[in-house]
């Protein structure tokens, strides 16, 4: 069986918005990945670092409570410590206020713009949700 280890206090959201650049990336993959190893994060990078520079970023991620890992066998494993519903709720807030002016309709009617063909399923889904910020007064 394995061990979560790291450091386990939890960031805040904006921690996870104040990091540089290339240390977001990695945390952006271990999110789309659920976990990850070092190896593999450096396969999806589309910057040519080595596992050693890899591993050394994992650590500092580690440090700074953003990232947590288990040991499969001889594999670390790297996980996100902030639950990834919270932070796509935080970057869609700064999202709509950035580039929409706080309005969730005007960012609504863009991602509508740009989606292709919507399925039956995916209006039923859309009227519902609208249907339920009706009755809760949103």
């Amino acid at each position: 069986m394995s061990k979560v280890q790291g450091n386990t206090g939890a960031p805040s959201v904006e921690a996870l918005e104040s990091l540089p650049l290339r240390e977001r990336q990695v945390v952006e993959l271990v999110y789309s990945l659920h976990e990850a190893t070092a190896t593999q994060i450096q396969q999806c990078l589309e910057v040519d670092l080595s596992n050693s520079a890899i591993r050394a970023m994992l650590a500092r991620l580690e440090e700074k409570g953003v990232l947590q890992h288990r040991i499969d066998g001889q594999r670390y494993l790297y996980q996100a410590v902030v639950p990834k519903q919270e932070v796509r709720t935080s970057a869609l807030k700064r999202l709509v206020g950035t580039f929409f002016d706080d309005s969730p309709a005007s960012a609504a009617s863009a991602l509508l713009g740009m989606s292709g063909k919507l399925s039956n399923e995916e209006l039923d889904q859309l009227e519902a949700m609208i249907a339920k910020a009706r009755e809760d007064g949103r």
